[in-house]
């Protein structure tokens, strides 16, 4: 039995996650978060868990996150160590780094879906649309600047602490994203046109821990 299976919390091994479709690799995740929001989380024994993946993983999928201390994946979930990989970076956006991150957790290791999360009040977006500069914080929020223009060609020039603007531009850099992956990673891509992985999007509420899902 795997964890997956909540007979026996024990990790995932190649069996386990070659029987996971994308689309159950999907489902997983909104189960896990299911019971994150209703406190209802497995009892997972770590230290075994360490044993079990110290010769491998297998996990079935990959969440490119932001750094925000407030939504850890693992936990978001409801996972156990060897279940996801998780990328993370203040935004959730795409770059050649994250790119070639994600290219190996796919087609080398086998994970079956990638997630791209965004999340209410984030920082990072809030930074990109008051155009803050500080050293190199300055070039990593003009990657979220193409999301913070799609949405005002929407919605039209709100002020920069409007909430719902910042939360339309956070729900819209996560869109981009997903479709950056498939623009920008021939390997992706063709995993995805063969039905290999499925890419999906995410925002996580902060106030509720809840995720709501954008299916691409």
């Amino acid at each position: 039995m795997t964890t997956l299976e909540f007979e026996q919390i024990v990790a995932l091994d190649k069996q386990a996650q070659d029987s996971i479709t994308p689309l159950r690799a999907v489902e997983l995740l909104k189960e896990g978060n299911e019971r994150f929001v209703e406190d209802r989380r497995l009892d997972r024994n770590h230290h075994d868990q360490i044993k079990q993946t110290s010769t491998g993983q297998y996990p079935f999928a990959a969440v490119l996150s932001c750094i925000d201390s407030r939504v850890p994946a693992e936990l978001v979930f409801d996972l156990g160590i060897g279940d996801i990989f998780n990328v993370r970076i203040a935004g959730n956006f795409i770059n050649d780094d994250i790119l070639g991150s994600l290219e190996f957790a796919c087609k080398v290791a086998g994970a079956k879906a990638i997630l791209i999360l965004g999340h209410s009040s984030c920082g990072a977006v809030k930074g990109a649309i008051q155009e803050v500069e500080l050293g190199n914080l300055t070039g990593m929020l003009d990657k979220i600047k193409p999301a913070v223009n799609a949405t005002k060609a929407v919605h039209g020039n709100k002020p920069h602490d409007h909430p719902e603007f910042i939360q339309g531009v956070a729900r819209t850099n996560v869109i981009m994203n997903m479709y950056s992956i498939l623009q920008k990673s021939q390997v992706l891509k063709e995993m995805h046109d063969n039905g290999e992985i499925t890419l999906v999007g995410g925002m996580y509420n902060v106030e509720t821990g809840n995720v709501e899902f954008i299916e691409s």
